[in-house]
């Protein structure tokens, strides 16, 4: 059934369900949607394609939004795979198309897919008429990739942002956000957005600035749903996000070879429970997604990290995931970090490192404690650990 989702222009993106892992990274406990889009005017244009898995479904869904029409144009927003898995497909299917990209995009298409001989360069801010409907671009590199552009419909008021305003999860029946229950797509924005495209905060600002010069009336992304009554929302959200701003609550993550760490990363979030926070993640990184626990602290202002000495070191999950928060650059966070040793501490000077190299304000409440130290003793630093993170919350 064909999904006209705005004038002339319809939805021919297909779920995943049977994905678990996106990038072989990242659970999808929602699944995920491969979004494209055909413009079905005097001229045609396909924007995007989808995951080659998906290859003969989409194809379906092209042929019957363009029945005997030919593809006149096929858009490339972004290279990735998983959307650009279908391109050789879309050309034997439809050899007189020609492929729109900028010049980074032209220059990968190559390495990726080999020689395509009808291909068109378009500049920033470049147009192209199909009839009714005029198609305007605008380059926002790194948002994932280098060659990442959006494309405005002048008429419509639709802009197709390939990754930029995407998110995890599969499309429940509706497409819009006016045929969904969109609750469940935020949690899962952010977690992309940190997973993804959280290193390029600075690029997402500019692209931002750029798309918000246009009169929008749609956004359409690669992934998640397409938004129109809430695209308010959905900019001010990645808006936040690009500036690593936070809410008040606290993060704890921590790595446990025999429970101790573990015991105490409990007694921490109790203790700050008990002073009246409700906003408390804790994550065991050895277990878990670590999408999740870098959602967690790209939303709170508070991140306290707790591990063992392992080999005179930061126990490896816990120092893996310090290095992903590094790569995303986050900024404005208290820290803290708690941990258990046998004989030599000096492993921990890496969460001040850590600390330090991030500018974030360290709590100087870390809590080491030796295998034999008394309850007491452990009881009073949590507890000080605590009255220091609720008043800088």
């Amino acid at each position: 059934m064909k999904k006209e989702i705005l004038s002339n222009t319809f939805y021919v993106g297909v779920n995943d369900r049977k994905t678990n892992l996106f990038e072989s990274l990242w659970t999808l406990p929602m699944g995920v949607s491969y979004n494209s889009y055909i413009i079905n005017d005097q001229k045609t244009a396909l924007i995007d394609t989808v995951e080659n898995d998906y290859s003969d479904l989409f194809l379906e869904k092209v042929e019957e939004v363009l029945g005997d029409k030919p593809l006149d144009y096929l858009v490339i927003n972004h290279l990735e795979p998983d959307h650009s898995g279908s391109i050789s497909k879309i050309t034997a299917k439809y050899p007189l198309v020609k492929i729109i990209g900028n010049a980074k995009t032209i220059a990968m298409l190559q390495s990726f897919y080999g020689n395509i001989a009808d291909v068109f360069k378009i500049e920033d801010g470049g147009e192209l008429n199909l009839g009714t409907h005029t198609i305007k671009f605008y380059l926002i590199p790194m948002v994932h990739w280098p060659e990442t552009m959006a494309t405005y419909d002048t008429s419509t008021g639709a802009v197709f942002t390939a990754d930029a305003l995407g998110c995890f999860g599969a499309l429940n029946g509706g497409v819009t956000d006016n045929e969904l229950n969109t609750d469940p797509f935020f949690s899962e924005m952010r977690r992309y957005y940190s997973a993804i495209v959280g290193k390029y905060g600075a690029m997402v600002q500019k692209a931002l600035q750029k798309l918000g010069t246009l009169d929008i009336k749609a956004v359409c992304p690669t992934h998640g749903p397409v938004w129109i009554t809430e695209i308010e929302k959905v900019i001010n959200f990645y808006d936040k996000l690009s500036k690593y701003e936070s809410e008040k609550g606290v993060t704890i993550v921590y790595g446990s070879m025999y429970g101790h760490t573990a015991a105490t990363a409990e007694k921490i979030a109790t203790a700050i429970a008990t002073k009246g926070v409700k906003n408390i993640d804790i994550y065991d990184l050895a277990r878990v997604d670590k999408s999740f626990a870098l959602a967690s602290v790209f939303k709170y202002n508070t991140l306290i990290a707790g591990s063992p000495a392992y080999n005179s070191e930061i126990f490896p999950p816990v120092r893996e995931f310090l290095a992903m928060i590094k790569e995303r650059g986050v900024k404005n966070r208290y820290f803290a970090s708690f941990g258990d040793y046998s004989w030599a501490k000096a492993a921990f000077k890496k969460f001040d490192e850590f600390a330090e190299e991030l500018g974030f304000t360290n709590l100087q409440n870390s809590i080491y404690q030796k295998s034999n130290e008394p309850s007491d003793v452990s009881d009073q630093k949590i507890d000080a650990l605590a009255n220091a993170v609720v008043a800088n919350l």
